[in-house]
């Protein structure tokens, strides 16, 4: 038996029950982990409340990190004992699980295992966001929206790092130190301020090369305005809500501009650029261009917990569970 969450019916926090579960023998390609750490995403809250459809009953959470205990049959290159993370299919709130192993990448000594389940979503996320949706090079002008957040924390640092000026924007004076702190040179308080004006001020009229939001509906069109002819907007979340559906013509108006929906699966479907993006993910964390807070731990029966404060987006940096 194990302990996992379970949601029978979409809907709010209380949504997710801790249960007792019979975890059946790993299956032929599979091992089982016992995680010492569960990420927690704002995706996890669209998966809750339907937003995502998932086939019921099912068991949230995409990423974790912990060791091997289980292999099944035809499993090659991994022992029991091993330290692994992941960003995988749903089913990491538990204390142990099931996976292919195709979806494990080794978890160095030198990173925790907090770190490690932290890291995985937000981190490649990040990774593919900076260097394959837009490669961000020095000199480059970005604007991170929602600045202070799991991912636009590392935006800002991974993108100083690379030689970009980063403007981010906030909900607030705290949120902007954080930001400030993690790499941003300026920083806009979209509730109080028309970040738009902003960053053509700060830019001097130039405007931004690439656009990253992960805030969605309360800041697009405004987006747009802050980008130069032929500049990229990126809408990778929708923590406000979905763009909605726009005439395209709108970015040849605002400047030949491109704009893409990506998503992470589809840059880590094949296994090479899987490990190649993990390896860029690590190495920056090794070299210290990349730290992964973690400003809040819930134990895994305060899930309902999390999601509150996730949803009340009075988090910042990133969050686990802990089993």
């Amino acid at each position: 038996m194990t302990r996992a969450i379970r949601i029978h019916q979409p809907g709010g926090p209380e949504a997710m029950l801790l249960e007792d579960i019979e975890l059946a023998p790993p299956a032929r390609g599979e091992v089982r982990i016992r995680h010492h750490a569960i990420g927690l995403n704002f995706i996890d809250i669209y998966f809750r409340s339907g937003l995502y459809p998932a086939p019921l009953p099912f068991t949230p959470g995409n990423e974790g990190a912990g060791e091997i205990v289980a292999l099944g049959k035809g499993v090659d290159g991994w022992k029991i004992g091993d330290r692994v993370a992941y960003v995988s299919t749903l089913g990491s709130y538990a204390d142990e699980r099931n996976i292919d192993a195709k979806a494990l990448i080794k978890l160095p000594k030198a990173i925790s295992y907090e770190t490690g389940a932290a890291m995985m979503l937000k981190g490649l996320t990040a990774q593919y966001l900076l260097r394959r949706t837009y490669r961000v090079k020095e000199g480059d002008t970005i604007l991170v929206h929602a600045a202070a957040g799991g991912v636009g924390m590392l935006l800002c640092q991974w993108g100083k790092a690379l030689g970009a000026t980063v403007i981010g924007t906030v909900g607030s004076e705290e949120k902007g130190k954080l930001a400030k702190k993690a790499g941003a040179k300026h920083v806009i308080l979209y509730n109080t301020e028309d970040f738009a004006a902003r960053v053509k001020a700060i830019t001097k009229g130039r405007l931004c090369d690439v656009v990253y939001d992960g805030v969605g509906k309360s800041t697009f069109p405004g987006s747009l305005d802050c980008l130069r002819p032929m500049g990229m907007f990126v809408s990778y979340g929708s923590a406000s809500g979905q763009v909605e559906a726009f005439n395209i013509g709108l970015l040849q108006q605002k400047g030949s501009l491109f704009a893409t929906r990506p998503t992470l699966f589809h840059y880590i479907a094949k296994r090479e650029d899987y490990e190649a993006s993990a390896r860029d993910l690590m190495k920056a964390i090794s070299r210290g261009d990349v730290k992964i807070p973690i400003h809040a731990r819930f134990p895994l029966a305060d899930a309902a917990k999390a999601h509150e404060a996730l949803a009340g987006r009075s988090t910042t940096g990133a969050a686990v569970l802990l089993p």
